[in-house]
């Protein structure tokens, strides 16, 4: 085993905790960005101008008006900007705009002594439009050829000769929705400026570095005159990925510019008609099975809803690409991929960043086909599966292929799959009205950034001279557990209790060029670094303890805060070795670092080693759906999740659980809705609040729930031999979809097979029950409709061929 995922004797790391802050955050007492406004002095407050027009080009501002509105300080507009004005790495996004892009845009900021006053001043701002024509929908976008950005093609084997092979071949299409991230913390920051014009920014951001070069651009500066800390954030999910910079770069000019601190935070329904969602997909597919059922060839055109501006869509797309296969040996494959372009906000990353995406529309084809080739869905699920050399459509081995069945297998027994098989089976025969199913899915999500280049990590690990020990770290806290993690690999590799080890806020001048808190890779890239620096640490601090034991450093081991040399009584405490090593001048701070090895990509020929490893995981979901209404109950879920040897395993159960549930209201309940009619409200976002956009909550949760972390699943070249936890659990609730439409079918003949909508919202199911009762009654009154021309319902077709 390599020295990266060995782990030494009692460590700390393993240790089932409570996270870092619980205590805090269940009291009220932590801090978060915004809290901050209250211990600073003199905060002039940033209100947006927003234009309520779905797209078209402003001819004039005027702010007069507004600087007449007692408390208003300052208006912000473009010409304010000493930099670039522009908020996007791709230089697509103007800060201030000349041309509105969806409805809602913000074209100006007005600062005032209130936020009341500020919200006054805004409303007094005038602006003037020229409306332009606008593209909503998804389908308006394709039918309109309004792209952006790459549009990549991955090929593997040979697609015509796949297709020519196979036996079955079925053709569709399916539209899936976008959804909102809702973190409980609203985009927020607050900006500064000290005595020599430095700018000091906290802000809610998973991407403090790159919240830190935005800002700089903006006002003109270098990179060292520019510093950002993020405290933690009430919840991120990728929405803090990209989108916190222009907000931070905001606060940043008007601190500028006025010399006082200003401070930004939007509401609920700013946050939700201003900032991106995951993005939502149209996917057009046609695929070759032999026989037997295995897949021989698949060719799909996925198209993502990128909105006005580029932000984060192309990787999103390429992951989504390399994720279609799912667990799934596709031989031959040709996936083109491209980005719609339309007149709404600019999407971005959400957990698991576009590998739900690119997931969903295989296990919805498999799904959808099993009816089609007279087999049960687990089974044709079971014969795909990857197998030992298999490689993926991109080409990278995929190296466990039996951790895809041995999950598998044991979510089966788990939920004793077969049994409850047999009484689902009785249920629905004496049910007329109400049917059960239970489906199962599995995933294999890859684990790494796919531009090579973000994956590295850095750490500042400090130890003073009474023994206490302060980390810092790239990563940031959005209250996933990354910094309990991180606590817990300082303690293992210094070999001291978890008390001794405190962690400092994610701030820009401590570590720097640090990557997104993303990918699922913030445990392995951290931890990786503060191993590093622990370990530069450790080394020295054995020389001192060698020295005073009288023996060779080798002989040296440090556990549980004491020093001791094999085969002898002597000992000295970790205090009195770091007191010693002071006095003899041994440096105390160690900088570390760590990149992932061994990843390649060729975005360009679509090639490559992207990933790390793989995480692995199967779901088994229990459904009762009611057969007038649609409404459905998650009556049982069991899952077997694969993070490697756990870090900290009461955090990667929660991230598991949580992960599911988010999954689940993805695909289930969060439908977001804009106005496409040709009104003034053009554009608009219909579902602004949590009373019509309906988020999981304890009514949506299954009665029963099991999770179970996979045992004896170290991961060889990874820290401590853990695997990521954060993004793949997501996708487990594949399975609650899969149910749904089991049990829908389950309405109908045997053999049927329905299209269900994304999300399988109770109405969606209620028309799948309807296009499962009249396949019914086609075969009652002796005819088939399926034979003479596929299954066609709502927008999307099932064809056999």
């Amino acid at each position: 085993m390599s020295q990266l995922s060995e782990r030494p004797e009692k460590p700390v790391v393993g240790a089932s905790l409570p996270h870092e802050s619980a205590v805090l955050h269940v009291t009220g007492a932590a801090l978060y960005t915004d809290d901050l406004v209250f211990r600073t002095k003199d905060v002039l407050h940033a209100h947006p101008v927003q234009v309520m027009k779905a797209h078209g080009r402003i001819t004039a501002i005027r702010t007069a008006a507004a600087l007449e509105v007692p408390g208003v300080v300052h208006v912000l507009t473009g010409a304010d900007v000493p930099g670039v004005n522009d908020a996007g790495m791709k230089h697509d996004e103007p800060l201030f705009p000349d041309e509105v892009m969806f409805h809602g845009h913000a074209v100006a900021w007005v600062l005032g002594e209130t936020l009341e006053a500020a919200r006054l001043g805004a409303a007094a701002v005038e602006v003037d439009l020229e409306e332009l024509p606008s593209v909503i929908t998804l389908q308006d976008a394709i039918a309109a050829e309004s792209f952006h950005g790459a549009r990549p093609v991955m090929l593997s084997g040979d697609v015509e000769a796949g297709f020519a092979d196979s036996a079955h071949v079925f053709t569709g299409t399916l539209q899936f929705s976008d959804q909102e991230h809702f973190y409980l913390e609203t985009h927020c920051a607050l900006a500064h400026i000290d005595e020599f014009g430095q700018v000091f920014v906290q802000s809610s951001s998973q991407h403090p570095s790159e919240t830190q070069e935005i800002v700089a651009h903006v006002l003109g500066l270098h990179s060292h005159e520019v510093t950002v800390q993020c405290l933690r954030m009430g919840g991120g999910f990728g929405g803090k990925e990209m989108q916190p910079h222009g907000f931070a770069a905001v606060a940043a000019l008007g601190a500028r510019l006025t010399g006082r601190p200003v401070r930004l935070r939007l509401n609920r329904t700013q946050d939700l008609t201003m900032s991106g969602k995951r993005h939502g997909f149209h996917a057009a597919w046609k695929i070759g099975f032999d026989a037997q059922g295995r897949i021989q060839a698949l060719d799909a055109t996925l198209t993502s809803d990128g909105g006005w501006s580029l932000d984060l869509s192309e990787p999103v797309l390429a992951r989504a690409l390399c994720h279609i296969d799912n667990t799934y040996w596709i031989p031959n494959a040709r996936i083109a991929g491209r980005i719609a372009r339309t007149n709404k906000v600019s999407n971005t990353a959400f957990r698991g960043f576009g590998g739900p995406q690119g997931m969903l529309v295989i296990e919805d084809i498999l799904g959808r086909c099993a009816p089609q080739l007279g087999l049960e869905p687990m089974e044709l699920r079971e014969r795909n599966f990857y197998q030992k050399d298999q490689c993926t459509p991109y080409g990278q081995p995929v190296t466990q292929p039996e951790r895809i069945s041995t999950v598998w297998q044991q979510v089966k027994e788990n939920a004793a799959v077969a049994d409850r098989g047999r009484e689902i089976a009785a249920f629905n025969a004496a049910h007329p009205h109400t049917k059960r199913a239970l489906a199962i899915t599995g995933i294999k999500f890859g684990i790494s950034f796919n531009l090579t280049a973000f994956n590295q990590g850095g750490a500042l690990v400090l130890i003073y001279k009474d023994g206490s020990v302060l980390i810092n770290h790239g990563g940031t806290e959005m209250g996933q557990g990354l910094h309990t993690k991180m606590m817990q690999v300082a303690a293992t590799a210094l070999g001291i209790p978890l008390h001794k080890v405190r962690l400092a806020p994610t701030r820009t001048d401590k570590v720097p060029n640090t990557s997104a808190t993303a990918a699922s890779s913030g445990a392995d890239l951290n931890g990786g670094a503060v191993k590093n620096a622990c370990e530069q640490l450790r080394e020295r601090l054995v020389q001192v303890a060698a020295t005073q034991l009288g023996v060779n450093a080798r002989d040296v081991r440090i556990c549980e805060g004491v020093a001791r040399a094999l085969g002898t009584e002597r000992e000295l405490t970790w205090d009195d070795l770091v007191r010693t090593a002071y006095f003899q001048r041994v440096q105390l701070s160690a900088a570390g670092y760590y990149r992932t090895e061994g990843l390649h990509w060729d975005a360009t020929a679509f090639r490559g080693t992207p990933f790390k490893y793989f995480a692995h995981g199967a779901a088994a979901t229990e459904v009762e759906v009611d057969g007038f209404t649609g409404a459905y109950r998650i009556r049982r879920v069991d899952i077997v999740h694969d993070v490697g040897d756990s870090l900290s395993p009461m955090i990667d159960i929660g991230q598991v659980e949580g992960g599911f549930v988010q999954g689940a209201g993805w695909l289930t309940l969060e439908d977001l809705r804009w106005n496409t009619d040709d009104g003034p409200q053009r554009g608009r976002l219909l579902t602004q609040a949590a009373s019509t956009y309906k988020l999981p909550s304890f009514s949506e949760m299954p009665e029963e729930f099991n999770v179970t972390l996979l045992e004896n699943a170290s991961e060889e070249g990874a820290v401590y031999g853990s695997k990521a936890v954060g993004e793949p659990p997501l996708m487990l609730a594949f399975s609650v979809r899969e149910a749904l439409r089991q049990a829908a079918a389950a309405f109908g003949p045997g053999g049927t097979s329905v299209e269900l909508a994304s999300p399988a919202t109770p109405e969606a199911v209620y028309w799948a029950i309807q296009s499962a009762r009249r396949g019914a009654a086609d075969a009652d009154r002796g005819t088939s409709a399926e034979a003479d021309s596929g299954i066609r319902t709502g927008t999307a077709a099932l064809s056999g061929a």
